[in-house]
């Protein structure tokens, strides 16, 4: 029987279908394993992985290949992103027993758990020469199999903790990072290394924040050129905006058209950090087109956001979003088609499949008006189209992710209902994610809490996105729902040495606790813990909280030089330990104008890192930057301070600016 009917996972609900005899992970799978005295298989995937899909075409949905998987197997499906801890262990074996990873991930296990081959995608016939393969192993070489198996896990688990004590980065650590980074840079088409190219959200925050602290040019020279390569290219959704998984070539030209929440998150974050920085009018369209994709595309009933778009369209990847010469003569007419064709670069050769190309921009448009024009007729007639299919749960960390970029695109571009959806995505994580304890649900769907525990990302992206929709609003609830989650994360997920576990001292044991300091597709649970942390503390004078940040930044000295592509976050929360970072507190009454015009000038503050807070004395329960800071002469006041010294109040944006250039 397949199991999955039930399950919560749009991506296991995928399979519920399947001739597989399907297991969610429980005990109860690994119990059926050892009663069988048969091996597990383990299959890990994504709701929008393309090759996930195309396995499942082939083989999953294949009854023979079914037939063997029953036959010879317990077989389990996870959905990585419910579960990334089950998702990183493995993946950990099958780097050390292959070289490489991927997804779908396929594992196969003794019933305790322990992996001894492992892969990624296989053809349908190569999957299921590999099935015979190893039940035979199984069956007549055992106790090699069994060994391989203990082997692997123990050299995992062998390795310790991260290494404790090592200080934070250096000013000059961090301009190293800046010189190791440009060794890598493609000066030609913006980015770092060859293809495939992934967007590097979190290196391009560190770019502009050290530009901010330095004023390197070479750190802005390489963050704008980037920024403005991808957001011509072929992986921006130049009608529906909003941007893909990657570019499969250097040049960003086509995507892997998967759209994912965490990337366009980050991305409009730090599209809106670059307007701040430059005023460069690219900037602010972008980072506002990627906010209205995410609520028009991913916004759920529930006010929440769901995980991702898929890549494929009718069984076909990319088919929505690609188009022909004769396509957009048809929609738009000779004349105009023409215009679209030199417009986006769409050619009769393709830069696609089948003729087909993936719509750029190389240049705005002289014409702006017929640019209006074009694009929205192209995109209603796109809307007609089969859309991809969206994976609909709802993640906390990327939610949080999220509050964080509508807090900071609504404040800084002028738009308050984004700092509103911001507020509607606390709302559900309150209600539905939030346990009675202080504790996390992972993931949510149709407003009904997952099965699975938060991990350090959840409870720290949460945390930075409530600072962040905090220093907009001012509201003194997001801070105390902050405090919670990082008293959580200090007292379930240190690791002994100054850095953080990704999983609970409570949650599931895996054959070893999962732990990474690196930054991937989002920033990792201990960067972003450190960065939450050091902003907590920055508000609320808090000294554990800032040692505990400081502690967790250690593994980025040890990153800086060779591997920053990988630390971006990490080093973007150096930028503003090494900055203070700037504590603003601006005191007066928010229905006032002029406390407005100084918050504004406030959020404007392109010092890396820098905490704000507005209100009065009443907030200072909560928010201990307030204590103490009155207002001047009876009206609104600003002050800015570094750990928690302050310079003399001002009562004027222009001031309060200058205070800002001169701390």
């Amino acid at each position: 029987m397949n199991r999955l009917k039930d399950a919560t996972s749009p991506y296991l609900l995928q399979h519920a279908d399947n001739p597989v005899d399907w297991w969610e992970w429980s005990e109860e799978a690994f119990a059926e394993a050892r009663r069988r005295d048969v091996p597990v298989l383990l299959s890990v995937g994504y709701a929008a992985c393309h090759w996930c899909h195309v396995m499942a075409h082939e083989s999953f949905e294949d009854p023979d290949t079914a037939r063997l998987m029953n036959e010879l197997f317990v077989n389990v499906k996870v959905d990585r992103e419910e579960r990334p801890d089950v998702d990183a262990v493995y993946m950990e074996a099958t780097q050390a027993m292959t070289g490489q990873g991927g997804w779908p991930m396929t594992v196969f296990m003794t019933p305790d758990g322990a992996p001894f081959y492992c892969g990624t995608y296989y053809p349908r016939g190569h999957f299921r020469a590999l099935l015979d393969a190893v039940a035979r192993a199984w069956r007549d070489r055992r106790d090699e199999v069994v060994g391989q198996g203990r082997q692997v896990v123990e050299a995992l688990t062998s390795r310790t903790a991260l290494p404790g004590g090592v200080e934070p980065p250096s000013p000059d650590r961090l301009a190293q990072a800046v010189e190791s980074l440009a060794a890598s840079y493609d000066t030609v088409r913006g980015g770092f290394g060859g293809a495939p190219k992934f967007p590097p959200s979190m290196v391009l925050e560190f770019l502009l924040r050290h530009h901010a602290r330095t004023q390197d040019p070479q750190a802005l020279a390489m963050a704008s050129h980037t920024l403005e390569a991808m957001a011509r290219g072929g992986m921006y959704d130049q009608l529906g905006g909003g941007f893909a998984r990657y570019s499969v070539d250097e040049a960003w030209v086509v995507p892997h058209f998967e759209k994912m929440l965490y990337d366009n998150a980050l991305l409009a974050r730090v599209y809106a950090h670059w307007y701040r920085l430059t005023g460069t009018p690219l900037a602010r369209r972008i980072a506002l087109e990627t906010c209205d994709w995410m609520l028009h595309d991913l916004r759920t009933a529930e006010g929440g956001l769901a995980s991702a778009m898929d890549a494929d369209s009718e069984g076909v990847e990319g088919k929505y979003y690609v188009w022909t010469p004769d396509q957009l003569r048809e929609v738009l007419g000779d004349a105009e088609g023409a215009e679209a064709a030199a417009m986006f670069k769409v050619t009769a050769q393709g830069t696609f499949e089948h003729g087909a190309s993936v719509l750029q921009l190389p240049a705005d448009p002289a014409d702006r008006e017929l640019y209006e024009r074009i694009r929205t007729r192209l995109l209603a007639a796109r809307s007609q189209r089969v859309p991809p299919a969206r994976d609909d749960k709802v993640v906390a960390a990327w939610n949080g992710l999220a509050i964080a970029a509508l807090a900071d695109c609504g404040a800084l571009l002028g738009r308050p209902d984004l700092v509103v959806a911001a507020e509607q995505i606390v709302h559900l994580i309150r209600n539905v994610h939030l346990t009675d304890d202080g504790r996390l649900v992972r993931t949510s769907r149709d407003g009904v809490p997952g099965a699975n525990a938060g991990v350090l990302e959840d409870y720290a992206d949460l945390a930075e996105g409530l600072l962040a929709l905090h220093a907009v609003t001012g509201d003194p609830a997001h801070v105390r729902l902050a405090g919670t989650l990082l008293d959580a994360v200090l007292e379930h997920f240190p690791d002994g040495q100054g850095g953080f576990y990704d999983t609970a001292d409570d949650a599931e044991r895996l054959f070893r606790r999962p732990q990474d300091p690196t930054d991937n597709a989002a920033p990792s649970g201990q960067s972003a813990a450190a960065g939450a942390l050091l902003s907590y503390a920055a508000l609320t004078g808090s000294a554990r909280h800032r040692e505990a940040a400081v502690a967790a930044l250690g593994p980025a000295a040890l990153l800086a030089d060779k591997h920053a592509r990988f630390a971006g976050w990490s080093l973007a929360v150096a930028e503003a330990l090494a900055a203070g970072p700037l504590e603003i507190a601006i005191v007066g009454d928010p229905a006032d104008e002029r406390t407005r015009a100084l918050h504004r000038a406030a959020l404007d503050a392109v010092s890396p890192g820098a905490v704000i807070t507005v209100g009065d004395a009443g907030a200072a329960a909560d928010v201990p930057l307030l204590e103490g800071r009155g207002p001047v002469d009876g009206g609104p006041a600003a002050y800015v301070c570094r750990g928690f010294t302050c310079r003399l109040p001002v009562t004027t944006p222009a001031d309060l600016k200058a205070e800002i250039a001169g701390a």
